[in-house]
């Protein structure tokens, strides 16, 4: 892969692809904080495999894309709805990245805040979007998908500037938000960490991540309208996102599918990459034989098991 900038309204969106350039274009979105490495390269493979071009990058605010000037405050983005930029900008770089690249629309996958800008992408930008995949993510809703006290301590604690004490902060968190259900792979964390600390990290473009999402405004009523297939992943056991927020994210999408994964936190390990890829194949596939399912056709998937959404299984 080689790293390729593009100008988008008026910031540099750095981006790398993978896979065939004729092949399905699938655009994948990171979370807060989060930068496009943390996409794993093997995950992005397997992607390309199932007949994906692969298309991956930087929000503003991280990694190699620029850095954008304001100061934010939790509470004031919280209480006053004020941010120094919102979700509805990042999902609109999104889409400058699309055109960009020439391509007319792209399957979508957002994790956590990526979720929320796939989500918004959909909304403002109907025509680029074929499907969606919202994973770990929430609709914006002040009553759903809520954080623990712990991880939100975490969330705002100082992190560490020097290279040593970063990484080792990065990996603290990435335990913490762990599934408990599935093994922790320490080293390709700590790999992670060493790489996101060496492209650059910025704490202030962080808080800014955060603020856009505390001053976000509820998506359903905008989530009603979509028309394209969706799928929804989040795990039982999430400590930064509540399993609420997942499920409340397909409840709004008509035609939505619930995936609900036993044991699995705020994070994609290994073992689920299978599961995850199947999924994102699958909604992809009824983007290209048939519109959007109709709400009544709605299915929830635990551990493989499937049930109608009306008789879905208890969450944490």
């Amino acid at each position: 892969m080689t790293e390729r900038v593009a100008k988008i309204n008026e910031i540099d969106i750095c981006y790398e692809t993978f896979g065939d350039r004729e092949a399905r274009p699938l655009l994948l979105v990171m979370g807060l904080g989060g930068q496009m490495i943390w996409w794993d390269d093997d995950f992005c493979r397997q992607l390309t495999e199932r007949g994906f071009f692969v298309i991956r990058f930087d929000n503003r605010d991280a990694g190699h894309s620029s850095r954008v000037a304001g100061r934010s405050h939790p509470v004031k983005a919280y209480v006053l709805r004020s941010s120094p930029y919102t979700l509805e900008d990042m999902a609109d770089d999104a889409a400058g990245l699309l055109e960009a690249l020439a391509v007319p629309s792209a399957h979508v996958v957002g994790v956590s805040m990526g979720g929320m800008i796939a989500q918004l992408l959909a909304i403002r930008h109907p025509s680029r979007v074929r499907s969606l995949t919202s994973i770990m993510s929430t609709t914006g809703g002040r009553l759903v998908g809520w954080t623990s006290l712990r991880a939100s301590l975490a969330m705002l604690s100082r992190r560490p500037a020097d290279r040593d004490g970063s990484i080792e902060s990065m990996v603290r968190m990435f335990r913490m938000i762990r599934s408990p259900a599935y093994s922790f792979d320490e080293a390709r964390m700590r790999t992670r960490a060493e790489r996101t600390f060496d492209r650059g990290i910025n704490p202030s473009g962080v808080a800014r991540h955060l603020a856009a999402c505390l001053a976000a405004r509820d998506r359903s009523p905008q989530l009603r309208k979509l028309r394209i297939p969706a799928l929804v992943i989040h795990g039982t056991a999430d400590p930064l996102v509540h399993v609420s927020g997942g499920r409340a994210t397909a409840e709004a999408i008509p035609g939505a599918e619930l995936d609900l994964v036993a044991g699995m936190g705020h994070d994609l390990p290994r073992d689920l990459w299978p599961r995850v890829v199947d999924g994102i194949a699958r909604t992809a596939a009824r983007a290209e034989v048939s519109p959007a399912a109709a709400p009544e056709e709605r299915r929830v998937r635990l551990d493989g098991a499937v049930a109608k959404a009306s008789a879905t299984p208890d969450e944490n």
